[in-house]
């Protein structure tokens, strides 16, 4: 008989005492396996943190995007405003014009061919290059205006100020185009004519 299991007296017989040993092996499983509940805890705790980690990244991909449109729509503007004021590079191409039609000249040439090659040349390369930062202000624009329809839709949407930069972008950009484009085919101001 062991010494530490008590005995209990039933219907006049001897039994050793089933709870005690019953509740002694449930404690060595419970210390071994802990309780389901504290697993379904663990468990509720990590899905909730996977949630937040999803919750984060969703908030900074839409933050990133409302960011990189903000910026287009600046540099839509910033490109409408330099294809109407003109560039330095506009400035280099057309002094790398004028230095070409001197070149050509230089050996002889009617005054015609002269003013067509030196200034004739440098004033198309402005309008050249002031045409394209207008032509790129008016695509930067248009894709910051029509980028939302496409894709996922955003939960929130594109802020006023974004909207208003894009279209001042898109309106600034054709205004460029157009006054390139009358500035390479002479109509605003037609190139001086040789006298005689």
């Amino acid at each position: 008989m062991n010494p530490t299991t008590p005995e209990a007296v039933a219907n006049g017989e001897k039994t050793t005492d089933e709870t005690t040993e019953k509740t002694g092996t449930t404690d060595r499983a419970v210390a071994e396996n802990p309780e389901p509940q504290d697993q379904d805890e663990t468990d509720s705790e990590a899905v909730e943190e996977t949630e937040g980690t999803e919750d984060t990244d969703d908030t900074d991909e839409a933050t990133s995007g409302r960011l990189a449109a903000a910026s287009a729509a600046v540099v839509s503007a910033g490109l409408g405003v330099v294809g109407l004021t003109g560039a330095w590079s506009g400035r280099v191409a057309a002094e790398r014009e004028t230095l070409i039609g001197q070149i050509k000249t230089s050996s002889g040439g009617s005054a015609a061919q002269q003013i067509n090659e030196i200034y004739g040349d440098a004033w198309h390369s402005t309008a050249l290059v002031n045409g394209l930062f207008g032509l790129l202000a008016l695509l930067v624009g248009a894709y910051v205006l029509v980028r939302p329809a496409f894709g996922a839709p955003a939960r929130q949407p594109q802020a006023g100020w974004v909207r208003a930069v894009a279209r001042g972008g898109i309106a600034l950009g054709t205004l460029g185009v157009l006054i390139s484009i009358a500035m390479y085919f002479d109509l605003i101001v037609a190139l001086p004519t040789a006298g005689g």
